[in-house]
C-alpha cells in the first residue's frame, strides 16, 4: 500500500514521529497493517545505524521483503544518503504502492556538531531531502525542536490523509508508483513475455491508427498523430530494448496491460523529444 521514509540527523526525534505516525493510521482504520523497520526490529542496537556499514543493505533486504499492496512500511533510520532513499523509491515503484518521505528537521547544535566530525572522517553526512527529487517527494517536515511531535500534528495528519485516502482515475493529489521495465519482478519465462509485448504493443499501435483514421484530431495517450511507419520502427526499437534488457535483469512483463502502459510512456518520449 505504501512505503514511508523518516529521515533526520540522530535525536531528531525520528523515532518519536514514527510512532506517532503508526498510531495515527491505526486509528484512522481499523483493518490497516501498519509495520515499522527499525534497527530494534532487526535485533541490532541503536548505535549500530551508526557504525555499520552494512547496515542499510539490512534495511533494504527487510524493507523489500516486506513492501506490499496491502500494508504500510515506516522505515525508522537515519536514511541520510539520498541516494540510499532513491534505492528505497525504486523498491517502491518495483510494488506499485504509494512513497513519501517524513523529515525531522530538527536544529540542534549537538546535531551539526555530530555531522561535522563525519565529515571531517570522511565518513556520508546527512544530505537533506530535497522535494524537487522524485524520491524525496512527497516530502512532509517536522519541527520538533519548535513543535512538539503528537498523533494529532498536524503535519502527521497530512501524511495519514495521504497514505490512506483512496484513489481513482480521477484523484491528482495522490500519487501511486508505478513498475517500470527496470523494476519489473514478474518472473515469467522470457518467450512468453515477449509474446505478450509482441501482442500489446501492435494493439497499442491499432489504437492509434484507428483513432488517427477516423480523424478525431486528437493526440491518443498523449501521444502526437505519427505516420504509421514511424509506429512500426518504434514498435521495433521497443521491443528490441526490451529483449536486450531482460538478458541481464527482470524479463519483460507478462501481462498486457503493463506491457501497452510501458510502450505508450516509450512512445510519448519517444515523439515529443
Amino acid at each position: 500500500m505504501a512505503l514511508v521514509v523518516i529521515c533526520g540527523q540522530p535525536c531528531s526525534g525520528k523515532s518519536a514521529a514514527a510512532a506517532c505516525l503508526a498510531a495515527a493510521l491505526c486509528s484512522s482504520t481499523s483493518d490497516l497493517t501498519v509495520r515499522i523497520i527499525d534497527e530494534s526490529s532487526l535485533h541490532l542496537g541503536r548505535n549500530d545505524s551508526y557504525k555499520e556499514k552494512n547496515l542499510r543493505g539490512v534495511l533494504r533486504s527487510e524493507v523489500d521483503r516486506s513492501v506490499s499492496r496491502d500494508s504500510i512500511i515506516v522505515v525508522d533510520s537515519l536514511n541520510n544518503i539520498k541516494g540510499y532513499r532513491y534505492e528505497l523509491w525504486c523498491l517502491a515503484r518495483a510494488s506499485g504502492i504509494r512513497y513519501c518521505v517524513l523529515f525531522c528537521d530538527t536544529e540542534v547544535d549537538l546535531c551539526r556538531e555530530w555531522n561535522t566530525k563525519r565529515q571531517e572522517k570522511g565518513e556520508p553526512t546527512f544530505e537533506k531531502p530535497d522535494r524537487l527529487n522524485r524520491w524525496d517527494s512527497p516530502l512532509f517536515e517536522l519541527f520538533p525542536s519548535r513543535d512538539e511531535v503528537m498523533e494529532s500534528s498536524p503535519v502527521i495528519a497530512e501524511a495519514v490523509s495521504y497514505l490512506t485516502k483512496k484513489v481513482d482515475s480521477k484523484t491528482r493529489d495522490v500519487k501511486v508508483l508505478q513498475p517500470t521495465i527496470a523494476t519489473q519482478t514478474a518472473r515469467t519465462t522470457e518467450a512468453n513475455s515477449l509474446y505478450e509485448m509482441d501482442k500489446a504493443t501492435q494493439e497499442v499501435i491499432n489504437a492509434i491508427v484507428e483513432a488517427q483514421s477516423c480523424g478525431l484530431g486528437l493526440p491518443v495517450n498523449k501521444i502526437s498523430l505519427v505516420g504509421l511507419p514511424e509506429l512500426r520502427s518504434l514498435r521495433r526499437t521497443f521491443i528490441k530494448l526490451a529483449g536486450q534488457y531482460s538478458l541481464s535483469g527482470p524479463p519483460p512483463p507478462a501481462d498486457a496491460d503493463s506491457a501497452k502502459r510501458m510502450f505508450v510512456d516509450y512512445l510519448n518520449r519517444e515523439i515529443s523529444s
